[in-house]
């Protein structure tokens, strides 16, 4: 079956991706102010939900900030957000730029397994039985050496098939996502992101390295998209924000 052609990318992600390279070429710089949201809007860039999201996009890759009262303003290297980049706006940045880090972030630990699946939820989400075999793909991403995420994709045994190179650690020639597409020719879609809130467990708390005693509990942010394909469920992506940093709105 041959690969489908890409879909265009919807309104706001176009707006996102224009302003995006505005920065990049300078025509805004660190500390200007972006165009206010009805002021895109009478230029006709789109409807003000469309800018709206637009600059949420842009916010959660790392580029701006918008403040209340301010407007939206150009970030510097020097002033990047502090935002933790989740699965989805991670993906939105890999898309754009080609680069999946942002700005003085480094990942570590990466880990690649085939083992059963013992979380229920996670069964159910990905259409299995309970304790079949899933690949479990791990890393831990670190901003100016402090671990912020650890990020897990607990991906269906049948994505094996096209992407063996799922089983290595490192990284895979293409986002396997676009791989997944070009050889099967089928397009994965993500859901709606949830957030849930949890203690952490012990090997969470030793990859954040959170000392305390066995008997305080630690709350940590679990977000969590699933990503499907026209046969069904295929990928659950999880981040596990390290405890006491917050999540913005994402696109």
């Amino acid at each position: 079956m041959p690969p489908q052609a890409p879909k265009r990318p919807p309104k706001w992600r176009q707006l996102a991706d224009e302003i995006a390279a505005q920065i990049s070429e300078g025509t805004y710089t660190p500390g200007d102010r972006l165009p206010s949201v009805q002021a895109q809007v009478r230029e006709g860039k789109g409807a003000t939900a469309t800018v709206h999201r637009a600059y949420q996009a842009l916010e959660a890759e790392g580029l701006v900030r918008t403040t209340q009262g301010s407007g939206t303003t150009v970030l510097g290297s020097e002033n990047a957000s502090p935002n933790v980049l989740t699965g989805a706006a991670r993906l939105e940045r890999l898309r754009r730029t080609g680069q999946p880090l942002a700005p003085r972030e480094t990942y570590v630990s990466p880990r690649s397994v085939l083992r059963s699946c013992a979380d229920p939820q996670i069964a159910t989400l990905l259409g299995i039985d309970l304790y079949d075999e899933i690949v479990v793909r791990s890393r831990t991403f670190m901003r100016d050496g402090k671990p912020t995420v650890l990020a897990l994709n607990l991906i269906h045994a049948r994505a094996l098939g096209p992407l063996p190179e799922l089983l290595h650690e490192g990284p895979t020639e293409k986002f396997r996502h676009d791989l997944y597409a070009e050889r099967t020719g089928k397009t994965i879609t993500a859901g709606p992101e949830q957030s849930t809130a949890r203690f952490a467990s012990d090997n969470e708390l030793d990859e954040f390295g959170i000392d305390v005693p066995p008997d305080v509990p630690v709350p940590v942010l679990v977000l969590r998209t699933l990503y499907s394909d026209e046969d069904g469920p295929l990928e659950v992506w999880e981040d596990i924000l390290r405890p006491g940093m917050w999540h913005s709105s994402t696109a």
